[in-house]
């Protein structure tokens, strides 16, 4: 209140600023009268009160690393809620496409959860073609045949059906096609030339956000390395969120997609390249997922879990597509490229490893995180809120029924250094807020593989 009441107080006695048009020397007197210490420090204790937005939360989390400023990554449309599916159709017809090619796993056909969508696209007189070979952790001999499957049936378009892989794979495909070659040419940042093939992104899952990422994760079975290809013309045109069709998930699949989404947005929010609007997705995400995501996990047909999990997934994912992540997910990545192991619970498992290493460089930021949480009695005392995060992330694991440890996920002792040598040339760890030496990743990964609920 006084910080606001400051500024009314400074600009009231400028009465120049009814002018439509101000001069260099009419603007000096405004930005002395609003940008001094006394009254920026006003604002922090103003904001510093609210919940999920604490005393460093209004500030930089680190140094700007260049004077380029930031970039914010988003689908160029993105329909939530519920009945969102319906309400895509005519979004869809208006990209003026001719034929969809539909990429999705065969499950979700056998069970009859694609037939919400084709039903859509019946109704609307679309024509499409189903892809059904895609797997989870899907590969490059995957993306090929779903190429070969476009061209031969003449589709112009690709609608993702389900979680992850088949956005991801359908990503590829899309990139593919427009621009020729080997996916593999495509590791790393920003190595397409051409725009995609138009691609909407139906989502059925509350955890990868890849339905409205530039990210794309592809499995290399030659290398055992999941491929990490970040690109800014990997976004999807359209996003369509409807908590309708998440309500089949079973318990399993909800708690390893929900815990997927709080790594992202945890990631993000100590990422070295947040920023203010990245940290304000993350905390908001991890604030529903931490009330939520039992709830979702406790009965799946929770219509206000389900819709809160969709928001806070698609939150969680606007913080990372800009923010990036971290070693959780340079770490993952490979355990699902060695083991095919699943991505979210990769994740769940790592998360309070690599979140202990990162307390060590950042405590600070953990402060927010807590309050985040629903800790708000820690207060600014950064070691209390690490201890209640850390304890909170292995609970929330406990009551999900996610495995303690690698090691019953299939990891072996003697891949460490191979697991770490590939995490380190992961896309994703770039932006953790400390990097880790080789050494320390190997122990990371012990550490991981040892550990105990």
């Amino acid at each position: 209140y006084k910080a606001l009441s400051a500024c009314s107080s400074a600009l009231s006695a400028l009465p120049h600023l009814t002018r439509i048009m101000a001069s260099a020397a009419d603007l000096e007197p405004i930005y002395k009268a609003v940008s001094g210490s006394e009254l920026t420090g006003e604002v922090e204790k103003d904001l510093a009160g609210h919940t999920t937005q604490g005393a460093h939360g209004v500030n930089y989390h680190h140094p700007s690393t260049g004077k380029e400023g930031s970039t914010f990554y988003m689908p160029c449309k993105s329909l939530l809620g519920e009945g969102a599916l319906v309400g895509a159709v005519n979004q869809v017809k208006a990209l003026g496409q001719k034929k969809a090619l539909i990429v999705t796993d065969a499950v979700l056909v056998k069970v009859g959860a694609v037939k919400a969508l084709t039903d859509v696209l019946d109704g609307a007189g679309m024509s499409y073609t189903i892809y059904d070979g895609c797997a989870p952790n899907p590969t490059i001999e995957q993306v090929d045949a779903g190429c070969k499957l476009l061209k031969d049936n003449g589709c112009d378009f690709v609608i993702s059906f389900g979680g992850g892989s088949p956005h991801d794979c359908a990503k590829a495909i899309s990139m593919l096609t427009t621009n020729g070659g080997s996916i593999k040419d495509y590791e790393g940042v920003d190595k397409s030339t051409k725009p995609m093939l138009p691609m909407v992104a139906v989502n059925t899952t509350a955890g990868t956000a890849a339905e409205m990422t530039r990210f794309c994760i592809i499995t290399d079975d030659e290398r055992h390395v999941k491929m990490a290809l970040v690109d800014w013309r990997l976004t999807p045109t359209l996003a369509v969120n409807d908590p309708l069709l998440m309500v089949g998930m079973p318990k399993g699949l909800t708690a390893a997609t929900g815990m997927d989404a709080l790594t992202h947005a945890i990631e993000a929010y100590v990422s070295t390249a947040s920023n203010p609007i990245t940290d304000a997705n993350a905390l908001h995400a991890i604030k529903l997922i931490a009330t939520y995501l039992p709830q979702a996990v406790e009965d799946g047909k929770n219509m206000k879990a389900r819709d809160m999990m969709a928001y806070a997934e698609f939150l969680a994912g606007m913080a990372f597509n800009s923010a990036s992540l971290g070693y959780v997910h340079a770490m993952a990545h490979q355990l699902g490229g060695f083991y095919h192991a699943a991505h979210g619970v990769c994740n769940a498992v790592l998360l309070p490893v690599v979140q202990t290493y990162n307390a060590k460089y950042v405590p600070a930021l953990f402060v927010d995180i807590a309050h985040a949480m629903g800790f708000v009695e820690v207060g600014q005392n950064s070691a209390k809120a690490v201890e209640v995060v850390l304890k909170a992330i292995k609970d929330l694991n406990k009551k999900l029924g996610i495995p303690p440890n690698i090691k019953e996920l299939g990891a072996k002792p003697e891949d460490f250094e191979a697991l770490a040598d590939n995490a380190m040339k992961d896309a994703c760890g770039l932006t953790n807020p400390h990097q880790p030496t080789r050494p320390e990743v190997i122990e990371l990964f012990r550490q991981a593989y040892e550990q105990q609920q």
